[in-house]
């Protein structure tokens, strides 16, 4: 059965790993009263809220900061770079990052309603990004590929998720590229995956939260349109990360996709924003993954393909393949004909030459 949502996790949304489109002043200089100031609220934040205490406290007592290596950084930009590289070094963690937006305003809590302002730079971000669809396309054969570049605020995705999967409801295979994607929310990967399975609803993920002490299921909704249930190949590279990766592990766990690429980058723990003051931001996991199936995740470790080959190469090989399965199967004399000279040129990684004279009836 389908859980509460979770409000404000979210497997590190690719908005929040990149600088927001909005226009914004030149960073301000800081001083050295402004780096310490930064420096303490951080310890505060990373002891407070962390999902792993034990590490906070080794970052909060190795952080080269108390031996004044950063005195000679001025810049807020430069500095939250520098922060971002020593706590993901000091932690092993990749989601820690710390970065300049002085638009950020810190929730009273994680559940709390944004501001209007807030909700409104986030829809026109995420509308400004194609809801996380960067590209849907019929290849040769009646392939379906489709490139999700993150998972948006699953309100806001919701519609445009409907009007892919009706894109591609007649297409013999799919691949699905998140070779790019960075992550998003938990709910809207649910979701997603929610259109690759028919009948009972399917249990995908878990997510404990530190704080509140709680894990929270995440589950296949029954109340999407039409179930896409042809072949479903997806692709990932070391830039596949968090809520991109969730994606593809739960594929993989459910056995719904064969995974086409590179391991992933290898972060499981959601995370959450937090003000340091200064216009200086740091998101910290604050929550982990928890798959019921095997009941670990893919911190460190990455989500490993069931076919390994560069990521360069990983659309190529999966949509050979498809040709390759479709091939096999046909019994018709032109239809094998024709998907023999798409094979061959998949294989040399070409593609047909679109033709725009007008081609007369025989």
């Amino acid at each position: 059965m389908n859980k509460p949502l979770i409000s404000c996790l979210a497997l590190t949304l690719a908005t929040l790993l990149s600088t927001h489109a909005w226009a914004q002043p030149p960073a301000p200089k800081l001083t050295i009263a402004d780096r310490q100031e930064i420096l303490q609220a951080l310890e505060a934040k990373l002891t407070a809220n962390y999902i792993f205490p034990d590490t906070a406290a080794r970052i909060t007592r190795a952080l080269p900061g108390k031996t004044g290596a950063y005195d000679k950084t001025t810049d807020a930009v430069d500095f939250g770079n520098k922060l971002s590289n020593d706590l993901r070094e000091l932690g092993d963690d990749k989601h820690l990052r710390v970065f300049y937006d002085p638009d950020f305003h810190e929730r009273a809590t994680p559940d709390a309603v944004p501001s209007a302002q807030d909700s409104e730079r986030e829809r026109a971000e995420t509308a400004q990004r194609a809801y996380g669809v960067e590209k849907v396309q019929r290849l040769p054969g009646n392939v379906a590929y489709v490139e999700l570049r993150g998972f948006g605020p699953t309100d806001q995705v919701a519609a445009a998720y409907a009007s892919t999967m009706n894109l591609v409801a007649g297409s013999e295979a799919l691949i699905l590229d998140l070779r790019r994607n960075g992550g998003g929310s938990p709910t809207s990967v649910s979701l997603w995956l929610s259109y690759f399975f028919e009948g009972d609803e399917r249990h995908l993920n878990d997510i404990y939260t530190r704080n509140t002490n709680a894990t929270q299921q995440f589950w296949t909704s029954t109340g999407v349109g039409e179930r896409y249930t042809r072949p479903v190949y997806v692709l990932v590279s070391p830039r596949t990360f968090s809520g991109g990766e969730e994606c593809a592990y739960d594929f993989q766990t459910q056995k719904r996709a064969t995974l086409v690429g590179e391991t992933t980058g290898g972060g499981a723990n959601a995370g959450d924003r937090f003000s340091l003051g200064h216009g200086m931001v740091v998101n910290i996991p604050t929550a982990r993954a928890i798959n019921p199936i095997t009941h670990t995740n893919w911190e460190h470790v990455g989500v490993k393909p069931d076919v390994a080959v560069p990521a360069a190469d990983a659309q190529k090989t999966a949509y050979a393949t498809i040709l390759r399965e479709q091939l096999a199967r046909t019994t018709d004399a032109d239809d094998k004909e024709e998907l023999a000279k798409l094979l061959a040129l998949a294989e040399k990684g070409e593609a047909p030459v679109p033709v725009y004279r007008m081609r007369m009836e025989q």
